[in-house]
């Protein structure tokens, strides 16, 4: 992973810093209309740095945000390439890393975020909120797109996970930086901040965004990606509901499977002992005792979890 920047006079106000992660791969026609769209709504009222950083590009985005650096007199501009695709949760990562202000705006760099929103958000955030969301309530995308997110959103993000959200697959996120101190980002993750910032305790909300149809170049986000997103959904309801206690969960799902196989296998027995009916003609008995050896066996995956957990906190404490 390589880096360059471009600095100027630091602000004495360094707690008031805005830093602007933009995640990009192949996004050359886009960057320098976003850059100038930032500059246009923050650089008269806020202090702020704009962090690239460029997920393994094969066109000329480099370039062109290096174009920006040797141009710009307004804030910092950084640059941080990795040397392959890693993702967005990786980009992210290596941006937070980076990032100097006491405020870290999330922001896509394909131009469906409008940068016109930003004063909206750090307006929101100073009403005394942690973390504010983006809302893509009319959204500029085709249906293949769409649809996934809106089944996601509607019916896992507000059953499973109970979230008040309504759009955290929204890539346009504002935060104080407390809020990644302690969460620990991870994968693909970074969809579930808001939620995660929500459950811990810190105050959250939404504001509705002003999505846009892209005007170049094309999605990222692959077909198969899209239907992934439901077993990342799964994924963080286990983490996040039963990380400190994981026995609630295996002991419950074991629980069930062991009282199947035992009524399974208690009936079979009786029916051996009163009526003398032969159990190796009875394919029941396989399945009663794999239900029970299965019960078992997830029961005690959740007590060695609940181990784990236990050391850990010891350990840290």
């Amino acid at each position: 992973m390589k880096e360059t920047s471009m600095y100027i006079e630091e602000d004495e106000k360094q707690n008031e810093l805005i830093s602007i992660i933009i995640p990009f791969h192949n996004e050359e026609e886009n960057l320098e209309l976003l850059n100038q769209g930032i500059d246009k709504h923050l650089e008269d009222e806020y202090h702020f740095e704009t962090i690239y950083v460029d997920d393994g590009s094969t066109d000329d985005s480099v370039k062109v945000v290096e174009k920006l650096q040797s141009e710009s007199a307004l804030h910092y501009i950084h640059l941080i390439s990795h040397r392959r695709k890693m993702g967005k949760g990786a980009a992210l990562k290596t941006g937070i890393a980076k990032a100097k202000g006491s405020i870290i705006v999330f922001m896509d760099a394909d131009l469906q975020d409008n940068p016109a929103d930003l004063p909206k958000f750090l307006n929101k955030l100073n009403e005394g909120y942690d973390l504010v969301n983006g809302w893509r309530a009319t959204r500029h995308d085709g249906l293949i797109k769409k649809i996934p997110s809106k089944i996601g959103n509607a019916l896992i993000l507000r059953t499973v996970l109970q979230s008040k959200f309504h759009d955290i697959n929204c890539g346009y996120k504002v935060m104080r930086a407390r809020v990644l101190e302690e969460i620990n980002l991870y994968g693909d993750n970074f969809r579930f901040l808001p939620v995660v910032a929500e459950k811990k305790g810190f105050k959250t909300t939404e504001i509705v965004v002003d999505h846009a149809s892209r005007l170049h170049g094309s999605s990222k986000f692959g077909f198969f990606r899209r239907f992934t997103v439901f077993a990342d959904i799964f994924t963080a309801y286990f983490i996040y509901r039963f990380s400190e206690k994981p026995l609630h969960f295996f002991g419950f799902v074991g629980g069930i499977l062991f009282a199947i196989g035992a009524t399974i296998s208690t009936y079979l027995a009786l029916d051996r002992i009163l009526f003398g009916h032969l159990l190796y003609r009875r394919p029941a008995l396989i399945y009663g005792l794999v239900f029970v050896i299965v019960g078992i066996q997830i029961i005690m995956t959740g007590i060695v979890a609940e181990l784990l957990v236990y050391l850990d906190n010891k350990k840290r404490s």
